[in-house]
């Protein structure tokens, strides 16, 4: 870590290149945090958790005992020696008068404001509560048990909760309207996982127990895209390289070289009686024999029965950028899939163990390197681009259903923690070793907090960060 701050002392390393190295190194060492610890008030397994996306503060919860909880992971209630804990700020279950009668199975904060929660449950019903004042304000009926919920951060034109369901169709329920917006067939079994496009507010990914993984474009009728496991390619998507730049240059300065009254000449195939035929105006020579029907998106066809799984896919999560696609199976299996071209990038995760018989909630790490998956009783972080296990944490008894990995990314006092919820109801933090955060603390002589180290105390001797590392933001209350 000296190193990389000399480096940027000297100018030879980035800002961006700078923080992403102290974040990563900080990933690497998570470890059960030794200084925070969460009440779990829920008399079940815990089978969903999100801090909110607005303030990185709020944690919600969702239990298979019917209640979900909200807790102040910055603020403790009391504290126990050196552990702070933190109790939930209130939570509700079958005793509240509109409360769920059967397990919570997902529970997602409303993505632009703190003041709505969205819970659905196995007694088919997705209520989306009012924060302030703990009641239900829209209430959605649906077919069957509700596996997963899901809204799109992106969304400025809709308020459409995507609803997988042990229904064979997705619905989308409308906050606005209080109704069923539509609904999109295409599975031929259960959805157990929905996840909205990190590019596109109008791009819905799911995956259902038949074991294909579907993207839709909700303004039409039917998928436009079954992700099959057979194709594939070799890791990243290659970059535009040099000389197809080059080539592309050189063809642009011919077309304008040529004019515009000079026209491509297309060859034409000269048949076995000597006519030829005529180009069609896309260059392409028409096919022989009656014209091929073009099938409608909802029907089946050879492309449509394709699978990405050996069983249920039970986990979604798509990476920051919106380029690629992690799924997790009944087979034991994470996949990693190229957005654009559809394919598998034939990354090789190392031996895993997953539940099989409900929901998965994946993770990934600020800049996408590091992917966190429950596999049984604990929570590996495997590298995205050579599937080897990079840490494994344990510290549940019982098998891991969900994980959220908190950064430091709008806000300068979120804290970089990993949260996990099991089936031993209990909520586990995850936190960076104070021994790396502290070690250049503690040699300049005092407890300063930056954007990127997150100690203590931020307002006193501002000026001696800059003596060290000249250019390091400090969080806003000290600007």
């Amino acid at each position: 870590m000296w190193k990389d701050i000399r480096d940027r002392e000297a100018g030879k390393l980035r800002p961006n290149s700078f923080a992403n190295r102290v974040k990563s190194d900080r990933t690497s060492s998570l470890q059960l945090s030794n200084h925070k610890d969460i009440v779990s008030p829920h008399r079940g397994s815990v089978n969903s958790l999100q801090v909110d996306l607005t303030e990185g503060r709020y944690l919600l919860s969702g239990a298979s005992d019917a209640s979900a909880a909200v807790f102040d992971i910055q603020r403790a209630t009391h504290s126990e020696g050196l552990i702070a804990k933190h109790q939930c700020i209130f939570a509700v279950d079958k005793q509240h008068e509109h409360g769920h009668k059967y397990a919570i199975s997902s529970a997602i904060w409303y993505p632009v404001d703190t003041g709505l929660f969205v819970t659905g449950s196995f007694d088919h019903h997705i209520n989306v509560w009012d924060t302030n004042t703990t009641q239900v304000v829209v209430n959605f009926k649906l077919p069957g048990k509700v596996y997963r919920t899901a809204m799109s951060s992106l969304a400025t034109s809709h308020m459409l909760i995507a609803a997988g369901t042990e229904d064979v169709q997705v619905r989308l329920c409308d906050i606005s309207s209080g109704a069923f917006s539509h609904t999109l067939s295409g599975h031929r079994d259960g959805v157990m996982s929905v996840e909205w496009s990190a590019s596109s507010e109008w791009v819905l990914i799911t995956g259902g127990c038949d074991g294909a993984i579907r993207f839709w474009d909700i303004r039409r009728a039917g998928c436009f895209r079954v992700l099959d496991q057979s194709q594939s390619q070799l890791g990243r998507r290659p970059p535009i390289s040099g000389w197809t730049a080059n080539k592309l240059s050189t063809s642009k300065s011919l077309l304008a070289s040529q004019g515009p009254n000079m026209k491509s000449r297309i060859p034409h195939k000269k048949l076995g009686n000597g006519n030829a035929t005529k180009p069609s105006s896309t260059g392409k020579l028409p096919a022989k024999g009656s014209t091929r029907q073009r099938l409608h998106p909802g029907l089946l066809s050879g492309q449509d029965r394709s699978v990405s799984h050996y069983g249920a896919v039970t986990g979604l999560k798509v990476t920051g950028d919106g380029m690629y696609l992690l799924s997790a199976g009944s087979d034991s299996r994470l996949k990693l899939w190229d957005v654009e071209s559809g394919c598998n990038t034939l990354v090789n995760f190392e031996t895993m163990r997953l539940q099989t018989n409900k929901p998965l909630q994946l993770a990934t790490s600020q800049d996408s390197s590091l992917v966190f998956a429950p596999c049984m009783a604990t929570v590996k972080a495997f590298d995205m681009w050579t599937g080897k296990t990079s840490l494994t944490l344990s510290g549940h008894y019982e098998g891991v259903n969900c994980c959220w990995y908190n950064f430091p990314d709008q806000f300068c006092n979120v804290p970089q923690e990993l949260y996990t919820g099991g089936n031993d109801r209990q909520i586990l933090v995850w936190s960076p070793s104070r021994n790396s955060t502290e070690l250049w603390t503690r040699r300049i002589g005092n407890r300063l907090q930056t954007r990127i180290t997150g100690a203590t105390d931020c307002r006193q001797q501002g000026s001696l960060v800059s003596m060290v590392i000249p250019t390091t933001r400090l969080c806003s209350p000290c600007t």
